[in-house]
C-alpha cells in the first residue's frame, strides 16, 4: 500500500532487483534501426529528419571544434525525450524522476566541458571567472561567487528536470485520485475534473518534450563556453 503521494517516485525493485536498468534500456528499442535499403520506411525518414534538424539548430552557434559532440547531444536528447515520455504511460516509472539518475547525467558531460575548456583555452576558462572591468576590492568576492555558480550548473540542471517532471507527475496523480473519489458523489464535477486532467496530460506531454530540450540545450551553450 502506497503510504504517501511520493512512494511513487521510487525506484521499483522486483525480487530485490532495480529495474531502473530495464527502464534505462527500453526506449532504445522503440527506435528502428538504418537497413542496409536504399530507401528507408517512413517512421525512419521522419526519425532521420527531425534529428537532422535538431542538431543543425544545436550546433549552429557551436565552434568548429563543438561538433564532435553531434552524435552525444542528439543522442541524450532522443533518450531523456523517450523516457519521459513513456514515463506518463499508466503504471511506469520515470527514471528521471530520480535525482541521482539526473545529477549522474549532467555532472559527468559538465566536468567535459569545463576539462575541454581549460585543456584548449585555459585563459578564456579561467576569465569567466572575473568580468572585465570590474573594480579591485570586488575581485575577491566575484571570483568565489562566479565559482560557486560555476559548479552550481550541472545541479541546476539535474534539479531543474526532476523538479518538472515530479511535480507534473503529482498533479496528474491527484487529479486522477479527485476523479474517482467524485465519480459517486459529484458526477458533474467528476466530469470536470477529468477533463482537466486531460488538459493537463497534455501539457505534460509538451513539458516531457520541453524539459529534455532544455537539458540538452544548456549543456550545449556550457559547451560553446569552451570550446
Amino acid at each position: 500500500m502506497m503510504i504517501s503521494l511520493f512512494d511513487q517516485f521510487m525506484s521499483p525493485v522486483l525480487l530485490g532487483i532495480p529495474l531502473m536498468a530495464i527502464a534505462l534500456i527500453i526506449p532504445w528499442l522503440l527506435f528502428p534501426n538504418p537497413g542496409p535499403r536504399w530507401v528507408n520506411s517512413r517512421l525512419l525518414s521522419l526519425q532521420n529528419w527531425a534529428i537532422g534538424k535538431f542538431v543543425i539548430q544545436l550546433m549552429s552557434p557551436i565552434n568548429q571544434g563543438g561538433h564532435k559532440w553531434a552524435l552525444l547531444l542528439s543522442s541524450l536528447m532522443l533518450f531523456l525525450i523517450s523516457i519521459n515520455m513513456l514515463g506518463l504511460l499508466p503504471y511506469t516509472q520515470t527514471p528521471t524522476t530520480q535525482l541521482s539518475m539526473n545529477l549522474g547525467l549532467a555532472i559527468p558531460m559538465w566536468l567535459a566541458t569545463v576539462l575541454i575548456g581549460m585543456r584548449n583555452q585555459p585563459t578564456l576558462a579561467l576569465g569567466h571567472l572575473l568580468p572585465e572591468g570590474t573594480p579591485g576590492p570586488l575581485i575577491p568576492a566575484l571570483v568565489i561567487i562566479e565559482t560557486i555558480s560555476l559548479f552550481i550548473r550541472p545541479i541546476a540542471l539535474g534539479v531543474r528536470l526532476t523538479a518538472n517532471l515530479t511535480a507534473g507527475h503529482l498533479l496528474i496523480h491527484l487529479l486522477a485520485t479527485a476523479t474517482l473519489v467524485l465519480l459517486s458523489i459529484l458526477p458533474a464535477i467528476s466530469l470536470l475534473t477529468s477533463i482537466v486532467l486531460i488538459l493537463l496530460t497534455i501539457l505534460e506531454v509538451a513539458v516531457a518534450m520541453i524539459q529534455a530540450y532544455v537539458f540538452v540545450l544548456l549543456m550545449s551553450l556550457y559547451l560553446q563556453e569552451n570550446v
